[in-house]
């Protein structure tokens, strides 16, 4: 039996019915996600033989290219949920190699200034409130550097990773302000970078893909969905039926426009049931406005 079986047969959340884990985890973890998303988390789980109840992947909304242009020739976008790894991934895929050894603690670089606008709130002239923007600006560290140690033949080996602050961070929109949780934690945030691009230099298998914490409030401009998406099916909107009152009004000014030759009954039926419902009746009484052969029937 695979070390992937033996671990899945040892998780008991996977051995839930599936709808009841889905339940499960959209009421606790993943907070108003759509079932087929959840469902993408546990089959990453499934395959890997990880607990989808300790959360090692995340939920993570992107901009995915459809491989369509519009009209001026831009990529069309689509929003996709993908499920990504978290560093929490990283840790467990690398202490499962029997060759972690530890992280050091973050290092930081000199402490910058980021200026940028702010998207705010105020009073209006009239008492409304209004949507307006002031200048200010964060702090944050330059970069950060962290460290993977791996026991390699007997040896403890060092793999170091320097990240820029500014190549990371995620904007806020085009405004080059850093969205809520850059903003809130400029060092967290740079320090899980690090060490996600360390862990990868010292464990390869653990996976190329980056993880939802660098991914924070990015698009994934890069990615392309080339699975077929089903067209949004368009009801058509219910029409209401042609009062008969109101019907019975119309009909002098009608025969009129027959009698005249500004309009045919056909013409007048087509107009009008691409607003209405007509019944049987009402469009006979239509045709008998002109007797031309071939009209009426």
């Amino acid at each position: 039996m695979s070390a992937v079986m033996q671990r899945q047969e040892s998780v008991p959340s996977l051995a839930l019915d599936e709808q009841e884990l889905i339940d499960v985890l959209r009421s606790s973890l993943y907070p108003g996600a759509a079932d087929a998303s959840i469902k993408m988390v546990i089959g990453y789980c499934q395959a890997t033989g990880l607990d989808p109840m300790q959360k090692p992947v995340h939920i993570v909304p992107m901009k995915v290219s459809t491989g369509q242009k519009d009209q001026y020739g831009n990529d069309i976008k689509a929003n996709r949920d993908v499920v990504m790894p978290g560093i929490g991934l990283y840790r467990i895929n690398a202490s499962r190699t029997g060759q972690y050894a530890g992280v050091s603690e973050p290092e930081y670089g000199p402490t910058r200034a980021l200026e940028f606008q702010k998207e705010v709130w105020v009073d209006g002239p009239t008492g409304k409130r209004q949507k307006t923007f002031i200048q200010t600006s964060i702090e944050y560290p330059e970069w950060c550097r962290v460290t993977v140690d791996k026991l390699v033949d007997g040896q403890i080996c060092h793999f170091t990773a320097t990240e820029y602050w500014l190549e990371n961070y995620a904007e806020k929109g085009d405004s080059g302000a850093p969205n809520t949780m850059w903003a809130k934690r400029p060092r967290g945030q740079i320090a899980k970078c690090a060490e996600a691009q360390a862990l990868r230099k010292a464990f390869p298998e653990v996976g190329s893909a980056p993880t939802a914490e660098e991914m924070e409030g990015k698009a994934m401009e890069t990615v392309r969905d080339i699975s077929p998406q089903p067209a949004a099916k368009q009801e058509p909107e219910a029409k209401k039926a042609f009062d008969q009152d109101k019907f019975e009004e119309k009909i002098p000014a009608w025969q009129a426009g027959v009698d005249e030759g500004k309009a045919t009954p056909g013409s007048l039926i087509s107009f009008l049931q691409t607003k209405y419902t007509l019944t049987d009746a009402q469009i006979d009484r239509i045709n008998r406005m002109a007797p031309i052969e071939g009209e009426a029937e």
